[in-house]
């Protein structure tokens, strides 16, 4: 049993429930770089987070130049405003302002709705979400759902005001060197549809990126359009106007530029599909908050075999989750996941989500100090309540 301290230490690491949602908005390290992504918390006003999609091209020819491609597609860029409760209520004094911005894309118009993309971390924690059309028209959004995960945000509003949704391009056909624009809200919406253009540095990269609920290997594009916070939810589009990302993070440090991300259109359709219908992404649930064994101290560590290399500590545990009723307890050390060796929490996330599914049985490799055991579980919908 742990005592105070300990306690009070893991709840401190312990990253969130896995199956809950993750979420870009914090600081992330990678093994040779910082990845900072555009989120309020950290670059003060400038950035806050059923069927196949009915996506509408609105415009009757094709773009002849650049310079009309983005003319059209700048109608379907928005500013996206985070506003949350300040001051105490307690005391009176509490209101709605204005936390942060960003930027985000309107990508299908169904009768009076207008349907908008952007990242999570833009406008998570909000208590109200505003959009700023590009004729400056402003629009109180409701919030159709989000997955902190894969940082993605479906906002809906009345589509009186709006006439052009953008058409996702097919992200898979990228190769490096193809001409880019990227759209959006830089620093603020004083400068509300700037425009930067690069080429794309690689199709597919995986970054590991740290989130407000643990460590996640992200699939994105890379670009050296400028990508500068108040960018993030924006778009990245093809010279012929196709979207063919959705702008969410960049490369934040001393000497760096031109090193953009944006999640690939052919990521974001499927899961915007699942976020419109159900508010979220379903994924396996376990029910344990985990933290790395690299930040645990030696102190709770120490009885481990030598044998063990690597893998997750037990932080807290859903009691009536999966693990909760299987007899996961707190310090509990997770080392493999169905005979596959996890190092981390990471890792964990990604075979959990990759390669199991709801209702799938897991059998767990757990160590509580030197005596090694077997935990089968069987793997539940991420909890309601995350």
């Amino acid at each position: 049993m742990a005592n105070s301290f300990g306690k009070r230490f893991l709840s401190t690491v312990g990253a969130g429930i896995l199956g809950s949602a993750l979420t870009l908005g914090v600081v992330a390290n990678t093994d040779i770089l910082q990845v900072k992504t555009q989120n309020a918390a950290t670059a003060g006003v400038t950035e806050s987070s059923t069927s196949t999609p009915n996506f509408i091209q609105t415009t009757a020819n094709s773009p002849t130049s650049l310079s009309d491609m983005v003319e059209h597609a700048s109608k379907g860029i928005v500013g996206v405003s985070n506003f949350k409760n300040t001051g105490n209520r307690f005391a009176g004094s509490s209101q709605l302002s204005e936390y942060g911005s960003g930027s985000g894309v309107i990508y299908k118009i169904d009768g009076d709705d207008a349907y908008i993309v952007t990242n999570n971390h833009v406008i998570e924690g909000a208590g109200k979400i505003e959009v700023t059309l590009q004729g400056g028209e402003k629009e109180t959004a409701e919030l159709i759902g989000s997955d902190a995960l894969t940082d993605l945000a479906v906002l809906k509003i009345n589509a009186k005001l709006v006439d052009t949704a953008l058409e996702f391009g097919d992200s898979d056909k990228l190769r490096a060197g193809d001409p880019v624009v990227a759209i959006g809200n830089p620093l603020s919406l004083d400068f509300s549809g700037t425009v930067t253009q690069g080429i794309i540095s690689a199709p597919s990269r995986s970054i590991d990126v740290k989130t407000t609920a643990g460590n996640w290997e992200m699939n994105v594009i890379q670009t050296d359009a400028a990508i500068n916070p108040g960018n993030s939810g924006g778009a990245l589009l093809t010279t012929d106007g196709k979207l063919i990302g959705i702008n969410s993070l960049k490369i934040a440090d001393n000497g760096i530029e031109g090193l953009g991300f944006a999640i690939p259109s052919n990521d974001v359709v499927p899961l915007l599909e699942q976020i419109t219908k159900d508010g979220k992404i379903e994924r396996p649930y376990i029910g344990v908050g985990l933290a790395d064994l690299a930040e645990v101290p030696y102190m709770y560590v120490q009885d481990l075999p030598e044998e063990v290399k690597g893998g997750v500590m037990v932080a807290s545990v859903d009691p009536t989750s999966a693990a909760g009723k299987a007899g996961l307890k707190e310090q509990d050390v997770i080392t493999a996941i169905n005979g596959t060796d996890i190092s981390n929490s990471m890792e964990l996330r990604k075979f959990l989500y990759s390669e199991l599914k709801i209702g799938d049985k897991a059998t767990l490799t757990v160590y509580s100090g030197s005596q090694k055991r077997t935990v089968e579980l069987t793997l539940t919908s991420n909890s309601p309540v995350e």
